[in-house]
């Protein structure tokens, strides 16, 4: 079981290499010139790889214990799991010379970090077979014709909720609306709250994180893009965020809310949830190994699909993946960085990441061979006719405040909300026509998308 200390540091390295060797060395035996010996020479190749990911940091290392302690080459791998924090801490990396040799990258982070070079093409590693294995994904992994990272897995997003607490509050259904949402999150706390127990909560210390694994599913089952782009349009437009973050704000003012979520993390969040102290809250299919690894839950628990805004759906729940590693610009030892990411994406690893719970994977070789992990609750979160890619948008830098930080603002102090959303409209617009002007961003209209039509592929 994963210690609570590495879920809730803000950062943690893990230097498994020598321990993995179980042969008593100090840090100072079995260093070199990098690259200049194998494993027979005691020259060691080290690397290290960075991931933001905490839901799976065991799994991870493990495999990094078992590369080090197999592979041939005098390769040993540095483990590096951040928190919150990972981009900036990124950032900083590549400012001081201090990268990392293999990043982890989202669908989220890698046209960033792609246009900021932290990124080297890993065309020249790749066979044919490895080309027809992993699907190339024109801007979630390949870039001007170059593949910058392979898929693993694919994340659902759902809402989670505590079945006891249902119970007792007498409700049979999760919500499918955003006023059943409203309604269910005040019962909920009515029931629960002699017990220290509330509705919802999300993870509001980062507003950018509690929303895209919230109003973003919310607005894009009902038809609207994730991040406030519209793709028919090519224009940015969040008047659909309207009535979602209105309802996120009567839940508070209703007090369904869980107190202090200006300031709660996602691991803190889970594990009030795992203790019964939270009714529902919505987030990725990564839940379910969390709750049997990470903060073993002590409630019955599930996962449905999230609300829509007025019962429909009119669009497809963000089947979000397509990357995993990718190779640092910066590393002096791309072979060796590349061994690890090969041995990272063999079969076996990619089949026992989908059977233990940490995702549901997007490669097809895997999924067809892989069983339904036998991890209670990811029944709830296992790909439906409602999931989907939506194309990618193209990210702007607004001046001002960004759209995570305005609608948070607004439920915790009011005010006008469409005059918020009138400003934010008018500000990344300008962004996005200073990035097409200058930055060679592209945003073309498309008056035939249909974000129905996004759903079903990749259900059994």
């Amino acid at each position: 079981m994963m210690k609570r200390t590495l879920m809730t540091s803000v950062s943690l390295v893990l230097a498994l290499g020598l321990a993995a060797c179980g042969n008593g060395n100090n840090a100072a035996e079995g260093t070199g010139d990098a690259g200049t010996g194998g494993s027979g020479s005691g020259a060691k190749t080290k690397i290290s790889y960075w991931t933001g990911d905490r839901h799976d940091a065991e799994f991870v290392k493990e495999q990094v214990a078992k590369f080090n302690e197999t592979n041939t080459d005098g390769i040993e791998v540095e483990l590096v799991v951040k928190g919150d924090d990972f981009d900036t801490a990124l950032d900083l990396s590549f400012q001081t010379s201090d990268a990392p040799d293999v990043i982890r990258v989202k669908e989220n982070t890698i046209q960033t970090f792609y246009k900021k070079g932290f990124l080297a093409p890993i065309d020249e590693f790749l066979t044919d077979e490895l080309k027809t294995k992993f699907p190339a994904m024109p801007d979630l992994n390949e870039f001007e014709g170059k593949r910058y990272s392979l898929p693993n897995y694919g994340t659902t997003m759902r809402l989670v909720y505590n079945k006891d607490l249902f119970a007792k509050a007498g409700i049979e259904h999760p919500p499918t609306t955003l006023q059943e949402l409203v309604d269910t999150a005040k019962k909920l706390t009515e029931a629960g709250k002699a017990d220290g127990a509330y509705g919802f909560a999300q993870n509001f210390k980062s507003p950018g994180s509690a929303f895209a694994r919230s109003s973003r599913v919310i607005a894009e089952l009902s038809g609207f893009g994730g991040f406030g782009y519209d793709f028919k349009t090519a224009r940015y437009d969040f008047s659909g965020f309207e009535p979602i973050i209105n309802a996120f704000k009567q839940i508070k003012d209703d007090g369904s809310m869980l107190p202090g979520v200006e300031s709660l993390d996602i691991d803190p969040l889970r594990a009030q949830f795992a203790e019964g102290k939270i009714g529902m809250y919505l987030s990725y299919s990564s839940e379910p190994g969390v709750y049997k690894n990470q903060f073993p839950a002590k409630i019955d628990w599930a996962a449905a699909p999230a609300p829509t805004i007025d019962g429909n759906v009119k669009g497809a729940s963000g089947f979000l993946g397509g990357q995993w590693l990718g190779l640092s610009s910066k590393s002096e030892n791309k072979e060796a960085a590349w061994k690890f990411m090969q041995f990272m994406y063999d079969d076996q690893v990619l089949t026992d990441y989908q059977e233990k719970g940490f995702g549901i994977s997007m490669v097809p070789s895997v999924s067809s061979v892989a069983k339904t992990p036998d991890v209670s609750g990811i029944e709830g979160f296992l790909p439906n006719k409602y999931d989907g890619v939506w194309p990618v948008y193209p990210a702007v830098a607004p001046e001002g405040m960004k759209s995570d930080d305005a609608f948070f603002k607004y439920m915790l102090n009011g005010g006008d909300l469409k005059a918020i959303i009138a400003d934010l409209n008018k500000r990344y617009n300008t962004a996005l026509d200073s990035a097409i002007q200058n930055d060679g961003v592209k945003a073309e209209p498309d008056a035939s998308f249909d974000p129905a039509s996004l759903g079903g592929k990749f259900a059994k």
